[in-house]
């Protein structure tokens, strides 16, 4: 008997990969519902049971979450803007992002943690301006603290980022806590490090009281930096992320490459190898490459000659509206002539078949 389970356990990782069920966080698709909480936490389709109960009661933080999806699809096509797959999103699918994120890969790592990340920040935000029932500025950040500046009084609105991150692993983590299978408890760690993301970007910010501006009295508050900033740390997050494989209990990871340093809380994590994206194929999800504009002049992801594959490109002769001839005027304006600009833009050619890439 130990001779044919000893020949299981190499392959052990990869079989519960490929055994994990269809996965779609549809919490994502908050952004397309409208209308009134019932409505939306009726309708929202595949939210588990006590996602539904979080957004019956709160329906105020549903608001804000759907709101926020906006913003960190936003952040996320930002970071791919380059790359052959640029975190397009699909209106009319209930996952967002169509069947490619099925796969364990490392954009799968990314968009969950970014998802992640901008509940945290969406729900920390509302609360601080007052939008919430349930929550408020920071309570804990009263009376005098010290810091290397010297004595300073907590003051202003703190952004209380604790409520943020606990309302979101409540909602976000309840449909991957019901799994028990591999990509939950990958979706699990990188909701967790997008989480954190957040948090590690909050900073002290302070007013001076005193003659003539002096510093002699301070009153501080915390506050979250710019989203953008969450987004550039997950990004680095993405390229540098780990490829695993679960252990033989099934209770947490080890490193697919022992070269490797064992993944911490702040890093993403991911099972399979990505795509290529440079062809549209239905089973992985790929939109494909043809038609994407390209950079003739750059050696990077956007360049002609990865972003199309080895296709080639099609290039046209446009022109645009631009500002020109600007004008400081005083005081205070800038003034600027409206003109004609034109340029060639370059777009990758599509492959002689247009179908969809047949299964292999």
């Amino acid at each position: 008997m130990n001779a044919p389970l000893g020949g299981i356990w190499p392959w052990l990782p990869l079989l519960l990969t490929w055994l994990t069920p269809e996965v779609s966080s549809s919490w994502w698709y908050m952004r397309a519902t409208g209308g009134s909480s019932r409505v939306m936490c009726d309708n929202v389709p595949g939210l588990v049971s006590r996602q539904r109960q979080l957004c019956h009661r709160h329906p105020d933080v549903m608001r804000a979450i759907g709101l926020g999806v906006a913003e960190w699809t936003a952040e996320c096509q930002h970071q791919f803007r380059q790359h052959r797959w640029n975190c397009n999103t699909l209106d009319r699918d209930h996952s967002l992002f169509g069947r490619v994120l099925l796969r364990s890969s490392r954009e799968s790592a990314f968009v969950y943690a970014v998802s992640s990340a901008g509940v945290v920040f969406a729900i920390t935000r509302a609360c601080s301006q007052g939008e919430l029932k349930s929550c408020s500025c920071d309570p804990k950040k009263k009376g005098t603290a010290k810091d290397s500046k010297g004595n300073f009084d907590w003051g202003g609105c703190s952004d209380n980022i604790d409520y943020g991150i606990k309302f979101a692993r409540a909602f976000v983590d309840a449909k991957e806590r019901k799994g028990k299978d591999a990509r939950a408890l990958m979706n699990l760690h990188n909701n967790r490090a997008g989480r954190k993301a957040v948090k590690r970007f909050l900073k002290q910010e302070c007013k001076c009281h005193g003659v003539s501006g002096s510093c002699t009295l301070r009153t501080c508050w915390l506050a979250m930096a710019d989203f953008r900033k969450t987004g550039d740390y997950l990004w680095r997050k993405y390229n540098g992320a780990i490829q695993v494989v679960m252990n033989q209990d099934g209770t947490g990871f080890t490193v697919a490459n022992k070269r490797f340093k064992k993944p911490t809380k702040n890093d993403l994590v991911y099972f399979e190898n990505s795509p290529d994206y440079c062809i549209r194929d239905r089973d992985a999800g790929s939109l494909g490459t043809a038609g994407r504009v390209c950079n003739l002049t750059s050696r990077g992801m956007d360049s002609c000659e990865v972003m199309c594959c080895g296709r080639g490109y099609d290039t046209s002769h446009v022109t645009r509206m631009t500002k020109c001839e600007c004008k400081f005027h005083w005081c205070c304006a800038v003034r600027c002539q409206d003109c004609l600009e034109a340029l060639d833009v370059h777009t990758c050619k599509a492959p002689k078949s247009v179908d969809w890439a047949a299964p292999t």
